[in-house]
C-alpha cells in the first residue's frame, strides 16, 4: 500500500468477510483435492480443483486490496 485508504479499507469489509466465508469453503475443497490428488493413479485429475481452491483461499486479500486501489482519496 501505498498510503493509507481508510474509506476503501471500510467499504471492502464486508465483502471481504463474505469471502471469507468462501474461503473457508475453498479451504475444505482444498483438502479434499489434496487427498484425491494423493490417492489418483494419474495425479493430474484433481489439480484444477486443487487450484481454484487456492485462488478462492486468496479471495478475502484481493478483495480487500481491490476496494483500497478503488477508493481514490
Amino acid at each position: 500500500m501505498a498510503s493509507c485508504r481508510p474509506l476503501g479499507f471500510l467499504l471492502g469489509l464486508p465483502f471481504a468477510f463474505l469471502s471469507l466465508l468462501l474461503s473457508l469453503i475453498g479451504a475444505i475443497i482444498w483438502i479434499i483435492g489434496s487427498i484425491f490428488s494423493c490417492l489418483c493413479p494419474c495425479c493430474a485429475c484433481c489439480v484444477p480443483i486443487v487450484d481454484m481452491a487456492m485462488s478462492i483461499v486468496k479471495l478475502p486479500i484481493t478483495i480487500i486490496q481491490w476496494f483500497i486501489d478503488l477508493i481514490p482519496c
